[in-house]
């Protein structure tokens, strides 16, 4: 399983930014991807889940409203659509892989970075005042 993300950089507060997620190794229907953020010396933060095999999707109250997160299955992709960014959003984003036959994933354990076992290397998104 690989994942390497990108679409990060620096924008003006207001702006948007799209991430991606390009997954390989593993088949979508049985896994779940989701986005955690980062800032350095902190944990890492749930931002968006997606489920395509029960058609669920989940958000932090921070980024619901402002943030999407869709698949591309063709292209073995999720995209994180953000929109009116805050300075408050700026961190290292990274998608995490979960293998749904191994746990259950609901709307309590969705944000917990250890339901994941697959992650990339991040990429940073920098949102200036």
């Amino acid at each position: 399983v690989q994942l390497v993300e990108s679409g990060g950089g620096l924008v003006q507060a207001g702006g948007s930014l799209r991430l991606s997620c390009v997954a390989s190794g593993f088949n979508f229907d049985n896994y779940a991807i989701a986005w955690f953020r980062q800032v350095p010396g902190q944990d890492q933060v749930g931002v968006s889940y997606i489920s395509k095999r029960d058609r669920l999707t989940y958000y932090s109250d921070s980024v619901k409203g402002r943030f999407t997160i869709s698949t591309d299955n063709a292209k073995h992709t999720v995209y994180l659509q953000m929109n009116s960014l805050k300075p408050e959003d700026t961190a290292i984003y990274l998608c995490g892989v979960s293998a749904l036959s191994l746990r259950p994933i609901t709307p309590s354990t969705w944000d917990k970075p250890w339901n994941y076992d697959y992650w990339g290397l991040g990429t940073q998104v920098t949102v200036a005042s």
